[in-house]
């Protein structure tokens, strides 16, 4: 989102923010906050709740009188915009940010009579949502293929991916002294860049962590990010490097020295984490599901491996480990995908197609 609206054209445009938390301006443009609160279990999570002050916030929508609403997510807040840009006859856009639908093998498994009926739910929601949206851009072919099979329609949704900073994350950045400061030994090194939360498929991680012991395999494994499961994950993984949160510089400076990206997750719309490697020329090794998948030509620039496949999975990095060239290779190939991902191409075209849906232009 900040990729918008840190490149919003000067002049052309003007916007309204409405959120549970944030500043008071964006950009310039106001901020106005509605109440939020932490979801169950997860302090980390909030939902907005414009339900307490919608008079007031009909009468501020109304003043600014939007010709376009850009709507986040299908969340309380989401629903309330979507209800009032309707009401008000203006056209909607969202972006597909979370597939919510892959969480929910996560969160009822320990209730597998829930599962099936919560999918059915969640669909529900979803094709209620964005079959009422005007354009709805998605990250991906993958998630694309996957929302037309729960019914939203095919031509309300528009493939518009994600950009990359070549200038931040670039091979370039190896450091190879930065690597040996964190783990103390010249093993190779096996990156996870995420949250670390269980619906990144962290329990793969555990298995391929505790299988590599067993088998007394030396790599260290580098984990950077932060969330609920990482006091679980910790203790069971006592000679892994917990680097918590980092810098975007820092960041960059790990994956050029990484040996093996891995990323098993199944819920990506995307995969942002798996374009930063391959700009970086890390070779990845990422689970065949999810719109992450979608980067990776299996045995071409990197290998997909089935996500609960643990031992697959170590016969993956162990072969890129031990043969260089094949390393290279998918390191080159990774490089060169990379460069097509560009954020001032995906930005122009958002907000030409803003132009296109209405004029003049007023955004909430």
């Amino acid at each position: 989102m900040f990729q918008l609206i840190n490149r919003i054209p000067a002049g052309e445009f003007e916007f309204l923010f409405i959120c549970g938390m944030g500043p008071e301006s964006i950009s310039g443009f106001k901020c106005i906050h509605v109440s939020s609160w932490s979801v169950p279990g997860n302090k980390n999570y909030r939902f907005a709740t414009p339900m307490f002050r919608k008079g007031k916030l009909d009468r501020q929508i109304e003043a600014f009188a939007p010709d376009i609403m850009h709507i986040s997510t299908p969340s309380l807040l989401g629903n309330y915009a979507l209800k009032t840009a309707k009401r008000l006859g203006v056209p909607v856009v969202s972006i597909y940010h979370t597939h919510f639908i892959s969480y929910v093998d996560y969160y009822t498994k320990n209730f597998p009579f829930l599962i099936d009926i919560t999918k059915d739910k969640v669909k529900n929601t979803l094709r209620s949502f964005y079959n009422r949206c005007d354009t709805v851009y998605v990250p991906s072919a993958t998630m694309i293929h996957e929302l037309i099979s729960f019914g939203i329609r095919p031509e309300a949704m528009k493939l518009w991916q994600r950009g990359i900073d070549k200038h931040l994350f670039s091979p370039q950045k190896r450091d190879p002294e930065l690597i040996q400061s964190i783990t103390g030994n010249s093993d190779p090194c096996i990156l996870f860049v995420s949250r670390l939360v269980w619906e990144k498929n962290l329990q793969l991680i555990l298995d391929l962590y505790g299988l590599a012991e067993k088998k007394k395999v030396k790599y260290n494994f580098i984990l950077v990010g932060d969330g609920v499961a990482r006091e679980a994950i910790t203790k069971q993984m006592p000679k892994a490097f917990f680097l918590g949160h980092v810098g975007h510089e820092k960041l960059a400076h790990l994956y050029a020295s990484a040996d093996v990206f891995l990323f098993p997750s199944v819920t990506e719309t995307f995969g942002n984490v798996v374009l930063e490697a391959m700009a970086s020329g890390l070779p990845c090794v990422i689970a065949n599901s999810g719109g992450s998948k979608d980067f990776i030509d299996d045995g071409v620039n990197g290998y997909t491996c089935n996500p609960y496949d643990t031992q697959g999975f170590l016969d993956r990095i162990s072969e890129i480990i031990e043969q260089p060239a094949l390393a290279g290779r998918f390191s080159e190939k990774g490089l060169e995908i990379s460069k097509k991902y560009e954020w001032e191409r995906l930005v122009a075209e958002y907000f030409e197609d803003l132009k296109t849906l209405s004029h003049p232009m007023a955004v909430v």
